[in-house]
């Protein structure tokens, strides 16, 4: 895909400086760009590279135009507008119309003729398609799956059935929709019981969901994942959780069962979310924080991982810790007096 820095700017609201009919055909970092190309400078780190870029032209801030040696794109989150060009010039190939010979199809199965599927693929009975869907090799879609239109489903994918998945979503390879929850009743003589997993899982629109990422369905009601979220790879979601719109997770954080999750949320990696609780809209945690507990006032929390210790002073020690700031100002208070009594 080629474009000019013209229709950039115009297609994404930006203040050009430089020749309009000037082209570009890729993004680049700072570094590697050469003529064709275009770059962005977001992070203050990279301010350094800018003088000596061979981009074609450049997005930025108008504060950082200063030390620019090509054109440039104006834009108050470059970062953001850099995103929009990328996908401009790289788009995701569209689907190959048409069913391998070597997929399986159940009955009443519902696939367009704009669709995609892939070798190997599977889909059981009762699933449906949207326009334009593309359903990658071996991946397998289970009984009475909705999936909405221009929904890409990477190979290896495994949907269980009744998920129902929006429009515009990407599920990457190795990830595993709608299998049972961790539900377990304890017997009187140590054993476990099944507790039967009979919700299902819900997911809207333009969400996407990383490799190896899994999202158990409901015991009962149905696990929800809202508009826009973005989930990393290896992410463990439990049942009937909860994630409002656009909320961003990074991989290996673990979100126990029956936790609320609110919109627009940004949780670091290793985040470990314990079950039955909530978090509000608007709340940043750090990677590596364990949450055993509601978040109900939007801010940015941490709490970075503790070495390994026996329960009981673990316990003893995290009530000490949260201690820590009232002790703090009685010490300094102490000092205080201390100084005034030998003067």
């Amino acid at each position: 895909m080629t474009m000019t820095l013209g229709q950039l700017a115009v297609r994404h609201g930006c203040e050009l400086r430089g020749d309009p009919d000037a082209i570009v055909d890729r993004v680049a970092t700072l570094a590697d760009a050469g003529p064709g190309s275009i770059g962005f400078l977001a992070n203050p780190a990279y301010r350094s590279q800018l003088a000596a870029t061979r981009a074609t032209a450049v997005i930025l801030r108008a504060a950082d135009l200063g030390d620019c040696p090509v054109a440039a794109l104006l834009a108050k989150d470059p970062y953001a507008v850099y995103a929009r060009v990328a996908a401009d010039l790289h788009p995701a190939p569209p689907p190959r119309p048409g069913i391998h010979r070597a997929a399986v199809l159940g009955a009443a199965v519902e696939v367009p003729g704009s669709c995609e599927i892939g070798p190997g693929a599977v889909l059981g009975d009762g699933v449906s398609l949207g326009e334009r869907v593309c359903i990658g090799a071996n991946a397998v879609i289970g009984e009475a799956v909705v999936i909405g239109a221009d929904t890409r489903i990477a190979a290896g994918v495994v949907i269980y059935g009744g998920v129902r998945l929006g429009s515009r979503c990407v599920i990457h390879s190795g990830a595993v929709i709608g299998a049972d929850g961790f539900g377990f009743a304890r017997d009187r003589d140590g054993s476990q019981i099944k507790v039967p997993q009979i919700g299902g899982v819900v997911i809207g629109d333009d969400v996407e969901i990383g490799a190896c990422t899994t999202v158990d369905r409901g015991a009962i009601g149905d696990t929800v994942i809202g508009d826009g979220v973005k989930l990393d790879n290896q992410i463990q979601v439990g049942h009937n959780t909860r994630i409002g719109a656009h909320t961003v997770i990074a991989g290996q954080s673990g979100i126990s069962g029956s936790t609320t999750i609110g919109a627009r949320c940004t949780i670091g990696g290793k985040v470990g979310i314990a079950g039955h609780i909530r978090i509000a809209d608007d709340v940043v945690i750090g990677g590596g924080t364990s949450v055993p507990g509601s978040i109900n006032v939007p801010g940015v929390y941490a709490g970075g991982g503790t070495p390994a210790d026996t329960l009981q002073r673990w316990r003893r020690n995290m009530v000490r810790f949260g201690q820590l700031d009232e002790m703090a100002r009685r010490l300094l208070a102490i000092e205080k007096r201390i100084r005034q009594d030998s003067e």
